[in-house]
């Protein structure tokens, strides 16, 4: 048994999730771009057909999954659309443009008694799984502080183009890797309440300087004429209600060399401590045993590695849909993440620390 998949948005991240659902064992039936040519040339690879009408695809009765993979003011307005029609969906991040929206979303999904899956596909990258175990295992003991960061040497996505236009993207850097950080630290330590924010944000490469002189550019070349309205760096501090602190640092453009600082996420905890880099292939534990520090490097096994994530992703998409188990990270766990992220913005705008909106824990 196997789903029956659409995918509506055929630009980058549309074709990457076509890949993984070729790679899952469902490749996509139908994928849908308002640009007719650009949704042609994604779907020929798979064998798909490319359609333009999307009212017309939510018709169809040989779709009954939906991959929403379009610019983030679209998310919540096309998942509503595409549950109301019976489909499943699968959700990229972020959820939505505001707390207001993913409410909107989740209430969707329950009138339609559909599922809902979000697309925060860092959960699903090998070296996160593996630290989950050791976690659950209890090796690190309470852990009291965690550390998230993402950076970039030059990688500004689209400079110009809908990711660095704040009324179709939301927000720049923040909303672009924050909802990775956010999901992946509250999902590791047990989704504490978290109860304030404190965020400061820079607004710096968006200029002729960087326009010609980048290092990776996704989501498009940079259109000159274009906006830049958003923030391309972060530093953010949280305080959860258990007394765990979190730190989380991103950036589009840093013009350090890749690698000077560590990407990935630093747990601390009473018994241990871990790094790893979600894009790596490995986990680096510190800890005590028989009264002696010790180092323990847990190598993933060959061919793991985070080139594995989307297609262990839309494994579990397919799975839940066919067990018709509710998925996870859920419509709710999406919410959570928006509401911090919602509380980090504000923090930006009234330059001091700010309550996060309600409990994470709903």
């Amino acid at each position: 048994m196997t789903i029956r998949l659409g995918i509506i948005g055929s630009g980058g991240i549309g074709q990457v999730h076509a890949q993984a659902a070729s790679d899952a064992g469902h490749a996509a039936r139908v994928l849908c771009d308002l640009d007719a040519q650009r949704a042609a040339e994604a779907a020929k690879p798979w064998g798909s057909e490319s359609m333009t009408d999307v009212d017309a695809m939510l018709a169809r009765d040989d779709v009954d999954t939906i991959v929403v993979a379009l610019p983030n003011c679209l998310h919540a307005p096309m998942a509503c659309r595409a549950l109301q029609a019976g489909k499943h969906v699968l959700l990229e991040k972020p959820m939505a443009m505001s707390v207001q929206e993913c409410e909107e979303v989740i209430a969707a999904r329950d009138a339609a008694n559909r599922l809902l899956q979000v697309g925060f596909v860092c959960r699903f990258a090998a070296t996160v799984q593996a630290a989950m175990r050791f976690i659950e295992s209890g090796r690190l003991g309470r852990i009291y502080h965690a550390r998230a960061a993402m950076y970039r040497r030059r990688g500004i996505p689209g400079l110009g183009r809908w990711f660095t236009t704040r009324e179709q993207s939301g927000g720049g850097v923040m909303i672009d890797l924050g909802p990775h950080l956010v999901d992946l630290v509250l999902h590791m330590t047990g989704r504490p309440d978290v109860v304030t924010a404190n965020a400061v944000a820079t607004s710096i490469f968006g200029s002729p300087l960087y326009e010609y002189r980048f290092t990776n550019m996704w989501a498009g070349p940079p259109d000159p004429k274009g906006t830049f309205d958003v923030e391309d760096g972060a530093s953010v501090q949280l305080r959860c209600a258990n007394g765990l602190s979190i730190s989380l640092e991103m950036a589009w453009a840093s013009h350090l060399p890749d690698g000077t600082l560590p990407d990935g996420v630093t747990l601390f905890g009473e018994q241990g401590a871990m790094h790893f880099d979600i894009w790596g292939d490995q986990l680096l534990i510190g800890t005590e045993m028989d009264g002696e520090q010790v180092e323990v490097v847990h190598k993933l096994p060959e061919g793991e590695g985070w080139g594995t994530a989307f297609k262990r992703q839309h494994e579990t998409f397919a799975a839940n849909c066919i067990s018709g188990t509710a998925p996870e990270p859920s419509g709710e766990h999406g919410r959570d993440v928006q509401r911090v992220l919602e509380a980090m913005y504000a923090s930006v705008a009234a330059g001091a620390s700010v309550q996060v909106g309600e409990s994470v824990n709903a």
